[in-house]
């Protein structure tokens, strides 16, 4: 059974930092590229950040270029959201999401984690 597992959310000022985790079982982790996105009350999930199945590459939503971080560890399993500089406009509840390399669709998410930023 597969699963993904996250933690590290939670209630922070603006200018402050959270890491985000998740924590993939069940799964050959180094065969899938790992996605965040959020959703913000009365809005649309939006992509985040994306690192491929190796981690030698990354991409980056315009809004969060140059404040937020994605990294993995493929020896924990664990995918990483570092973020900094937070804003409320932040505000949502975090997703990752696994994708077989390769293929464009979505294999797995997690549950979600809820990140507040307060002005």
């Amino acid at each position: 059974q597969v699963q993904l597992v996250e933690s590290g959310g939670g209630l922070v000022q603006a200018g402050g930092s959270l890491r985000l985790s998740c924590a993939a079982s069940g799964l050959i982790f180094s065969d899938y590229g790992m996605d965040w996105f959020r959703q913000a009350p009365g809005k649309e999930r939006e992509f985040v950040a994306r690192i491929s199945w190796q981690g030698g590459s990354t991409e980056y939503a315009d809004s969060v270029k140059g404040r937020f971080t994605i990294s993995r560890d493929n020896a924990k399993n664990t995918v990483y959201l570092q973020m900094n500089s937070l804003k409320p406009e932040d505000t949502a509840v975090y997703y990752c999401a696994a994708r077989y390399h390769g293929r464009s669709g979505y294999d797995y998410w997690a549950q979600g984690t809820q990140v507040t930023v307060s002005s």
